[in-house]
């Protein structure tokens, strides 16, 4: 199994990528992947090669929570 860790380019994960269908088409949004080992990789879709952010998936799922509930607003207030 290929180790996995933060910061590693995330073209070398050999993952298929995601992201939201309401990212536009400027470039501005990040994808996911599910990594081998059941981790969950983000990376910047502007740089497709640079590095890649691995969470466990009990971290995403807290995340997820969290902005579902607004907790995470203020950082787009104007």
């Amino acid at each position: 199994m290929q180790q996995v860790f933060n910061g590693m380019p995330a073209s070398d994960l050999g993952v298929r990528w995601v992201k939201s269908a309401a990212s536009g088409a400027n470039g501005n949004c990040v994808e996911f992947a599910q990594v081998p080992g059941g981790g969950v990789a983000i990376r910047n879709s502007r740089d497709p090669n640079g590095p890649a952010l691995v969470y466990t998936r009990a971290e995403v799922a807290a995340f997820l929570e969290g902005a579902k509930l607004g907790e995470f607003d203020f950082l787009l207030a104007g």
